[in-house]
């Protein structure tokens, strides 16, 4: 009987702290209290926001592809540009999070407003010449990117969707502030609001329904970026009225040249630090080309299968992010460590049973994507072959992330050059081509060289030296 009233109130207690992280109602601050529960209030909202974020070119393609399939390369072209600054947007992110995460724990919130005004500041600087950039040559930017003479009649769509990358830019940086100071059911509500309206503006100005004029794969890019434009309209709504943890009033309105240049400092190496990881994985997919078309698509679907059972892995690593960043602010190295081991060990409890899954039902999980004979067979493999390392990806996520947290971005830099560019890449093409193993082997080489880059940053997580980093 007491077993069962037990496990009635710990059902209980982890429903109410699901509907807790949700509705943002905590005190958003993670110094104090069960770290357990501190990983869930943060993890939920964070897992969330990933999968929104990769919403919108998910329904870009979706409406798109009613236009055929030169709209369709338009939009893929573009998004392969997008890719470097996504990494840019991502690498501030992880400036933006470190300062205000260290200065909430410290409860300094007028810090941490003026880190966030810091942040937005870096924003504006590097989104401007980037959209300068895909105003004036997008024609030039796809022909570069191979596209054909049918593709470029809708270059449109490039000019406006990387012209205004600043609203893309915004979206991350704004939202690694509410991250950093422990409110990131914000970060996820503002990507649902920005969803919403993605979803119902791109089949009218795409198609031209009602009022709205019929601008065809343009009207994706408008679509796109109104709806991310209304996302950081909400954001900057939300820092300046003054009830968040972050709150911008006038005074913070000043730029700081030292908070921005150590958020630069921090920010670069993070930047380099995800252009290493695209790359890496460019090289692979150069590697698998070379077998022909049917390996592309097999190791294409395999992927994408990977990285969306990834997303609830990528938010509990943003989550002990937070932790460190505001443990340390808070001068207590020890439950910083403590939140990221045992964050570490809830993902490797999620993946290990994700990566059997997958293992068991592979051909079952690839056909739902294609049945062509060809395809199928490298799809199988290369979902089993990378997801046999799940258990080793669980732990060097999160401390990949949490070195970031500390404000240490340059060992997770050091260790993604060591076994991406000089190992995956190397490793991928000595299995595949010398080794005679095919896409296989390269297969092996990415599931080997993130395996060995977890086991790296173990030990130098072990060895304490990012618990002194300054921020």
């Amino acid at each position: 009987m007491n077993v069962d009233v037990s496990s009635t109130q710990s059902e209980q207690s982890f429903w109410a702290t699901v509907r807790e992280s949700l509705a943002g109602s905590h005190r958003g601050e993670y110094t104090e209290g069960p770290i357990g529960r501190a990983i869930l209030l943060l993890a939920i909202p964070m897992v969330l926001e990933l999968v929104l974020e990769s919403v919108f070119a998910v329904v870009d393609v979706f409406f798109v592809s009613r236009l055929g399939p030169d709209a369709v390369a338009t939009v893929g072209l573009t998004e392969s540009m997008l890719t470097i600054i996504y990494a840019v947007a991502v690498g501030l992110s992880v400036g933006a999070m470190a300062t205000v995460a260290r200065r909430i724990g410290e409860r300094d919130p007028d810090g941490a407003a003026l880190a966030a005004v810091q942040a937005i500041a870096l924003g504006v600087l590097v989104s401007l010449p980037l959209g300068a950039a895909g105003l004036l040559f997008a024609p030039q930017l796809l022909t570069a990117m191979g596209a054909t003479p049918d593709v470029l009649q809708h270059s449109s769509f490039t000019a406006i969707v990387i012209g205004g990358n600043g609203v893309i830019v915004m979206l991350f940086l704004i939202n690694a502030v509410f991250r950093g100071a422990g409110d990131a059911a914000t970060a996820m509500r503002v990507l649902w609001i920005a969803n919403v309206f993605n979803i119902v503006l791109d089949p009218c100005f795409i198609f031209g329904l009602g009022p709205f004029p019929k601008l065809g794969v343009t009207g994706a890019a408008v679509a796109t970026t109104t709806g991310r434009g209304i996302g950081v309209l909400l954001q900057l709504y939300i820092l300046s009225r003054g009830r968040g943890r972050v709150a911008i009033q006038r005074r913070h309105l000043r730029l700081d040249p030292a908070v921005m240049l150590n958020m630069l400092r921090l920010s670069g190496s993070a930047v380099f630090q995800t252009l290493v990881a695209t790359t890496s994985w460019v090289g692979v997919v150069r590697i698998v080309a070379t077998f022909g078309s049917a390996a592309v698509a097999g190791c294409t679907i395999a992927i994408r299968v990977v990285i969306f059972a990834l997303l609830p892995s990528w938010g509990l690593s943003n989550a002990a992010a937070t932790l460190v960043g505001q443990n340390l602010g808070a001068g207590k190295p020890e439950r910083a460590e403590t939140s990221v081991w045992r964050a570490a060990f809830y993902n490797t409890a999620f993946l290990v049973g994700i990566g059997a899954l997958f293992v068991a039902f592979a051909p079952a999980i690839v056909s739902a994507f294609t049945d062509d004979p060809a395809v199928v067979p490298i799809a199988v493999a290369g979902l089993r072959i990378v997801s046999a390392g799940f258990p080793f990806y669980a732990y060097g996520y999160v401390l990949t992330q949490s070195f970031n947290g500390a404000g240490d971005t340059l060992t997770p830099t050091l260790i993604n050059i060591g076994c991406l560019w000089c190992g995956e890449i190397p490793l991928a093409y000595l299995l595949a081509r010398p080794a005679g193993l095919g896409p296989s082997g390269a297969f092996w080489g990415v599931a080997i060289a993130f395996s060995l880059m977890s086991v790296i940053s173990a030990l130098l997580f072990r060895r304490g030296r990012w618990k002194t980093k300054r921020v």
